[in-house]
């Protein structure tokens, strides 16, 4: 093996054992009664979100599989957060990154990338990305890590410090240790490909609920079994939501999924602002807004138990979207009537 590749996996290994495991994060609701509801905390990653995990593994799997070598160039098709996390690392191992996405990701994810030294290739819309990335990747000699068909592979799922087995860990002393669901959004179908692969491989009686955001395919795919929907449009949750069935989401592994209004996902994180003093990005609204309607079905069924989601990424970086009340009036709609039903948890 080249001595570049070598080094170059040492250098990412370096990285994990720099990084602490991140904090699991237990909400305190008066109305909950019988049920705990817990938070891992992905921002605190080095780069702010889920992703690094994701970035770090698709990396690795690139280098193993021979196929990233000394000057790769380095193409990825992402809305932001996987390639903020991927700048990241080829910046570590020196590497040119080029980033493929909407012209309306969030100013601030795009600021990320360039300070990792990435550059940005703008598209009109998510659907155009995938293809744009493979163009390029072409024309400039490159790799395209294209994270929708290698995540759920990257990641080794049976353990080995992986987010399922750091949540088993972490739950270890609460009062209900053992989930009684995990709630996990669906970007490119990696994290809940593993999360669902680990609850089978350690024979753990927790159900995994995926949540998916308007504008995407992947909750029709998984009611129908029609695993080649595609749609022209782009979804409004920024890192979760597909235009098309990603090969990396694997509905075999799903016990269930549910489907969350935009609004709704927007309310929940102003909430939680409200209710933890943190800002986090919408899709942890989406996996939240889930969370709590699995408890209120849990309560009414006279279930005791926990719920495990994921806060994915800090909200400072959606200053100008979700936090701005005129560009969610414009862009969202109306998100009274969700912010109403979550105050009754109060």
């Amino acid at each position: 093996m080249a001595r570049w590749i070598v080094e170059a996996i040492e250098k990412i290994e370096a990285d994990v054992r720099r990084s602490s495991d991140t904090h699991l994060l237990k909400l305190t609701l008066p109305k909950l009664k019988g049920v705990d509801i817990y938070l891992k905390d992905e921002s605190t990653h080095p780069t702010g979100s889920l992703k690094h995990r994701l970035a770090r593994s698709l990396f690795l799997y690139a280098l193993c599989n021979g196929k990233i070598t000394e000057g790769t160039p380095v193409i990825e098709a992402s809305s932001g957060s996987t390639a903020v996390s991927e700048a990241y690392f080829a910046q570590m191992l020196g590497l040119p990154f080029i980033a493929v996405m909407p012209r309306k990701t969030a100013q601030s994810k795009i600021d990320k990338i360039t300070l990792y030294g990435g550059q940005c290739h703008f598209v009109e819309s998510a659907p155009q990305m995938h293809d744009a990335a493979v163009k390029l990747a072409a024309e400039k000699g490159g790799y395209f890590m294209d994270q929708f068909m290698y995540a759920e592979r990257a990641t080794d799922w049976r353990g080995n410090n992986n987010i399922a087995e750091s949540i088993f860990d972490q739950m270890s002393m609460e009062p209900h240790p053992i989930p009684h669901t995990l709630v996990m959004s669906a970007g490119t179908g990696g994290t809940s490909a593993t999360l669902g692969r680990y609850l089978r491989y350690r024979g753990h009686d927790t159900q995994l609920v995926v949540v998916d955001p308007e504008n995407s395919v992947f909750y029709d795919s998984y009611m129908t079994g029609n695993e080649v929907l595609c749609a022209d449009c782009s979804s409004r949750i920024e890192g979760i939501g597909r235009p098309r069935v990603e090969k990396s989401f694997q509905p075999d592994v799903i016990d269930a999924m549910m489907q969350v209004p935009d609004a709704a996902s927007v309310a929940t994180i102003l909430w939680l602002e409200a209710l933890i003093g943190r800002k986090a990005g919408a899709s942890t609204g989406t996996n939240l807004w889930g969370a709590l309607k699995v408890a209120r079905g849990m309560m009414d069924r006279g279930e005791a138990g926990s719920i495990v989601t994921l806060l994915c990424d800090g909200g400072e970086r959606y200053l100008d979207t979700y936090y701005d009340p005129a560009w969610v009036q414009t862009c969202i709609g109306d998100i009274a009537p969700y912010s109403d039903a979550l105050g009754d948890w109060l």
